[in-house]
């Protein structure tokens, strides 16, 4: 039996229960959710609208609560993820030491990637820290590289019509994408200039632990202003140092695999 922790955090704790209603049960509105944990409508809104920042949840048209995105996520076996984000921690502190900004790891699900994890930079105007959240593979540097190294058969299978009907608007020119991830995969890494969040560039590139397909995807995200082409090279080649010592330490963690 489980007990109760001594000093249990009630907003954590509501937190939690309305994620785990979200996924088992379906979508809450604001009113529901304030009565399932005897709160004020006030409070409610604000655990879903952190549920909704950190892609637990997300608003639907009607305005009712649905599960988000991480709640869908299977694809990459928790333990392996578990596993990633320990050995990488170390070489994504060393990243943030050689090109002073903020470094993460993230790997693909579908059409979505999740950070895993982020060590962010010391400056006073920094991009903070992304881990847990999700965002379209398609619109990512490390999303890019990682559906770079997909099969036309799979690519069509995430991006056919019938699996975006309920995302309408949101679909990409599959033939354009297809385009560009071929230049990725050319050039080895990939762009993301504020197509996720605006005044945001990030850089990607895979690891790939035994040399073959990418598993998983480092990338350093900076304000836009500090980016140049002049400061790019640099920035791939601290990448790629930074993903061959992943890609050996799993290497080690993994013989044989």
């Amino acid at each position: 039996m489980k007990n109760r922790p001594a000093y249990a955090v009630a907003s954590v704790d509501h937190a939690l229960q309305l994620a785990v209603a979200l996924q088992v049960e379906g979508s809450l509105s604001v009113s529901e959710a304030a009565e399932r944990l005897g709160v004020a409508r006030s409070t409610a809104h604000r655990l879903l609208s952190m549920l909704v920042y950190r892609d637990f949840a997300a608003q639907e048209d009607d305005r009712r609560y649905v599960a988000g995105p991480v709640l869908s996520l299977g694809a990459h076996p928790s333990s392996r993820t578990a596993m990633l984000r320990t050995l990488a921690m170390p070489h994504l502190a060393a990243l943030v030491d050689r090109v002073g900004e903020t470094a993460n790891v993230q790997v693909l699900a579908g059409d979505v990637v999740r950070l895993v994890a982020s060590v962010e930079c010391t400056r006073a105007l920094r991009v903070g820290d992304r881990e847990g959240m999700v965002f379209p593979a398609h619109l990512t540097s490390g999303g890019k590289v990682l559906l770079a190294d997909l099969t036309d058969d799979e690519l069509a299978v995430r991006y056919a019509p019938e699996r975006w009907a309920d995302r309408p608007g949101r679909r990409p020119d599959v033939p354009a994408l297809v385009a560009e991830l071929r230049a990725v995969r050319e050039s080895g890494f990939a762009l993301n200039v504020g197509r996720t969040e605006e005044g945001v560039t990030a850089v990607g590139r895979a690891i790939r632990p035994d040399g073959g397909r990418a598993e998983a995807a480092v990338s350093v995200s900076l304000p836009s202003l500090r980016f140049s082409e002049e400061r790019l090279p640099a920035l791939v080649a601290a990448l790629a140092v930074a993903a061959r010592d992943v890609e050996a330490d799993l290497a080690r963690a993994l013989p044989g695999s």
